[in-house]
């Protein structure tokens, strides 16, 4: 669906029964990573928010969504970026979620953790350029987090990405998903072709096991960032589909 045929549908439907989109985020990265997203969604007439993860669990995040999720009366299009797919998948089980966005998004099924999906496929591999600090939490070295993460921006723009210092606790990449909302929900999958964090082979594998709309953007893991109208027309796509 071309981004003029959604939008149009958008504009047509009642604004109250539009639903809110809610995005959940990396790794390494926080809620103003949406900030450009967020104002192209607006611009249409949708709700959107950012939710804003502590890192420490999955089990934390988690909760964290579904609180934001109850507070939602309408239908939700949930979207995941990176770590934020796994969230989601773990998320959306309960609750009001029209369909599922995963950006470049970890997407394991019931029983597998983000460690044992990346030890099942090699080209996920391991996470370069980290560092684990005294309390367990995983941080990306800033010396490559323009190279991996964002080499498609202006390395000034990275740089203020990198100097969000979002850890992850590494217990979290250890804990399982019992139920994978993507196997009940309608999912679309943002391949990032030039990523160098999340390989796009290894995002074709997860996207094509959960059936996923796939749509490719020739961008690096911050397609949101890099190529916004893109990324916004997916958005646009997954909300007058699915709604």
């Amino acid at each position: 669906m071309s981004i003029s045929r959604a939008a149009g549908r958008i504009a047509a439907m009642e604004k109250n029964r539009l639903p809110r989109v809610v995005l959940v985020h990396d790794a390494w990265f926080d809620g103003s990573s949406w900030n450009e997203a967020m104002s192209r969604l607006q611009a249409h007439g949708l709700d959107v928010l950012a939710v804003s993860n502590p890192l420490q669990s999955l089990a934390g995040d988690v909760a964290v969504v579904r609180r934001v999720l109850d507070a939602i009366s309408g239908p939700v299009i949930l979207v995941g970026h990176g770590w934020g797919g796994t969230v989601i998948t773990q998320a959306a089980t309960t609750g009001n979620v029209a369909a599922l966005v995963y950006v470049a998004g970890l997407a394991p099924d019931q029983g597998e953790s983000v460690r044992s999906l990346r030890a099942c496929d090699p080209e996920l591999g391991q996470l370069p350029r980290t560092r684990s600090d005294a309390a367990g939490y995983i941080h990306f070295e800033r010396a490559g987090f323009s190279y991996y993460l964002a080499h498609d921006l202006p390395l000034i723009q990275s740089n203020v990405l990198a100097a969000v210092d979002a850890p992850i606790h590494r217990d979290a990449l250890e804990e399982v998903i019992d139920q994978p909302a993507w196997r009940e929900l309608p999912a679309w999958y943002v391949v990032t072709t030039q990523d160098r964090i999340v390989l796009p082979a290894s995002q074709h594998r997860m996207a094509t096991r959960m059936r996923a709309e796939i749509r490719e953007i020739g961008a690096s893991h911050v397609p949101f960032l890099s190529r916004p109208r893109e990324f916004t027309e997916v958005i646009l796509e997954a909300v007058a589909r699915a709604c």
